[in-house]
């Protein structure tokens, strides 16, 4: 039978399904679209930052450590724009699991426009209690890990975000909340530890760009600070007006993404200003 009349049927980010009319032409059709990888996209500014990307045309990887329903959701909601979705869980502290996710993306989207280095964490009881030194192993070193996985794939033109925080990204400068100083020490390094990384990124023709934002309304983390400092979230509403939401930050990470007139190494603020915190 001709080759074009053979209609397979294959499911793509989990939730619908296109036509399959062969190799050649599957890859063709890969090469033609853009793709990005979210890290930690299943929830809060992952996720916001996932459907922003689909909104503009990209197909986009989500990963998730242990939350499939709520990854699943969101490719949902990456389809319903236009575009497809992959949701991989992926423990991006695992050398493995970071091997196993850029193989699978490569044979789904065939190549990389953009990372966005939003999984972070540090301020896990029970993963801290573990491993003592988890905020360095996923702020810093798994950084450079994805970087070196996704390299590979990444087109020229290509770029690479980073995604802090104000108290991390100032660290050393503004005082510190007792209960988040290991994640803004460990972001910290991880920041610096990528923008020495920035010749060989450049070489490639790949920016670094830098998001920082300020506490986001609804997100984990103020939740969690929450526990040892309760009265976080209120000072920096009454200092700034409002925070920003988990929405206003994943489009800022996207805006900053694909807007190419961003040189190599900037940074972008979302919510108060960092001299908001340097003045306190």
């Amino acid at each position: 039978m001709d080759d074009m009349m053979n209609v397979a049927s294959c499911k793509i980010g989990y939730s619908y399904t296109i036509p399959y009319y062969g190799a050649e032409e599957e890859y063709m059709e890969q090469q033609r679209r853009s793709v990005a990888l979210v890290t930690g996209g299943s929830r809060g500014i992952g996720a916001a930052t996932a459907i922003a990307l689909a909104e503009r045309g990209y197909d986009v990887v989500i990963t998730y450590r242990n939350k499939a329903a709520r990854a699943d959701e969101v490719v949902t909601h990456i389809t319903q724009r236009g575009g497809r979705g992959l949701a991989l869980a992926s423990d991006v502290t695992q050398r493995m699991d970071v091997e196993r996710l850029f193989v699978q993306v490569k044979a789904w989207g065939g190549h990389l426009d953009l990372l966005i280095l939003n999984a972070s964490g540090g301020l896990e009881r029970d993963l801290v209690a573990a491993d003592p030194q988890y905020p360095m192993h996923i702020n810093r070193d798994a950084q450079l890990a994805l970087v070196d996985g996704a390299l590979p794939l990444m087109v020229a033109g290509g770029t690479v975000v980073f995604v802090t925080s104000h108290w991390a990204h100032l660290y050393g400068q503004v005082e510190q909340i007792p209960a988040y100083a290991p994640v803004g020490e460990s972001k910290y390094a991880g920041e610096q530890a990528l923008r020495q990384r920035q010749p060989e990124l450049t070489e490639k023709g790949i920016r670094l760009i830098v998001v920082t934002g300020d506490l986001v309304d609804g997100t984990i983390t103020p939740k969690l600070l929450e526990r040892s400092a309760p009265s976080v979230i209120d000072q920096r509403r009454h200092a700034m007006g409002q925070l920003p939401t988990a929405t206003e930050m994943g489009e800022a990470i996207a805006v900053a993404a694909t807007d190419a007139t961003l040189p190599g190494g900037h940074t972008v603020v979302v919510g108060g200003s960092l001299e908001s915190l340097l003045s306190l």
